[in-house]
């Protein structure tokens, strides 16, 4: 559809403007600590309908920077958030497809794409932004695990920067 009125739900993602530090632990795996890392992440509109999360941060575990792209909209058509993510670090292009819980805290984006494991599978797995309050936000991600329960492997939390 061409020139939509802003939705809701886009008004929904505004929230997310703005410029952001960002601190993490993954799970590196079996008998291994998790990894710390440290980043910043600049939100900003395309119009009233999208907004582009660009973050750049340290490798966890190390391993030099790694950048980031999401892109969030929603589709009215499909009664859902939908978007994309990629990084430096990897040539799988993400893409989301989610929906927002009943009190608009956190919204659950899934998507499919290649295991962890290196072992030509893909799986499923789910990002969640929980809104914390109007200058914290988090980003835990899970992947779904063989008996189809899902298993967190990385958190971010977000502060707002002044």
């Amino acid at each position: 559809m061409m020139n939509p009125e802003p939705h809701a739900m886009h008004r929904w993602l505004q929230q997310l403007l703005g410029d952001w530090t960002c601190e993490s632990l993954a799970d590196m795996g079996p008998d291994q600590p998790p990894a710390q890392s440290r980043g910043t992440e600049q939100v900003r509109a395309l119009g009233s309908l999208w907004v582009l999360c660009e973050g750049a941060g340290s490798m966890p575990g190390g391993g030099g920077e790694a950048r980031m792209l999401m892109t969030l909209g929603y589709d009215p058509d499909q009664q859902a958030f939908v978007g994309t993510w990629v990084g430096s670090m990897m040539t799988h292009l993400w893409v989301y497809r989610g929906a927002l819980d009943a009190d608009q805290k956190v919204l659950t984006l899934e998507t499919e794409g290649p295991s962890f494991k290196n072992d030509g599978a893909t799986m499923r797995y789910r990002d969640v932004i929980t809104l914390v309050s109007a200058n914290e936000r988090t980003l835990t991600s899970f992947g779904q695990q063989p008996d189809g329960s899902w298993k967190q492997f990385m958190q971010a939390k977000y502060t707002r920067t002044p």
